[in-house]
């Protein structure tokens, strides 16, 4: 399984972005020292999708196929891939609080402990849909690290499309989420325009 193993603040302040986005709460306290260099169309179109990317730990291959899945289904391109992105399971988890950032709801979907309409899931890459109810597996509900993940995220706003019931680890997709309820900050026009060139 390929992964994108770049050094994460790093990588933030270079795509000019705040690393709470990742849930994670470390600043750098480095600055990006780039001497008035005048970016490109192109070169914001690009910045553009590797946010995308990185936000949800896509690689380029399984990112190109979400695209090709936003243009075939109705309505506009880039609000249906910010979409397909926003549904996938790991994003979920991650929404729902059950893991501190996507990195580690990737991993738990990984490890087998994650229950979609009761039966077990691990694939990172499955996509939700409204009524799907996620929650972790009975076994797995005591552990510590779940404790200590509920500790962090107990006071982060669960999203409106989104039913948490964090006493007993169970989420509920109540519907899929439009482009207005994701705050992800990716401006996903530049992105439909880098691809229809």
């Amino acid at each position: 399984m390929a992964v994108d193993r770049t050094p994460v603040l790093k990588r933030c302040r270079s795509l000019q972005m705040d690393p709470t986005y990742l849930g994670i709460d470390k600043k750098s306290r480095r600055k990006l020292n780039r001497t008035n260099r005048k970016v490109s169309e192109y070169g914001l179109q690009l910045r553009e999708k590797q946010k995308a990317k990185f936000i949800y730990g896509v690689l380029e291959k399984p990112f190109r196929n979400y695209y090709a899945m936003a243009e075939r289904q109705r309505g506009l391109t880039g609000p249906n891939l910010m979409v397909i992105l926003e549904s996938r399971l790991d994003n979920v988890v991650f929404r729902l609080g059950f893991a501190r950032t996507r990195k580690e709801a990737r991993q738990i979907v990984d490890h087998k402990h994650v229950l979609v309409n009761g039966k077990q899931v691990n694939i990172p890459s499955y996509l939700v849909k409204a009524g799907d109810v996620i929650e972790i597996k009975e076994k797995h509900k005591g552990c510590q690290r779940y404790k200590d993940i509920l500790e962090v995220t107990g006071g982060r706003l669960v999203v409106d499309w989104l039913d948490c019931d964090q006493e007993n680890l169970k989420g509920t997709v109540k519907e899929l989420p439009t482009r207005e309820q994701i705050d992800v900050p990716v401006n996903d026009t530049l992105i439909v325009e880098l691809y229809s060139k």
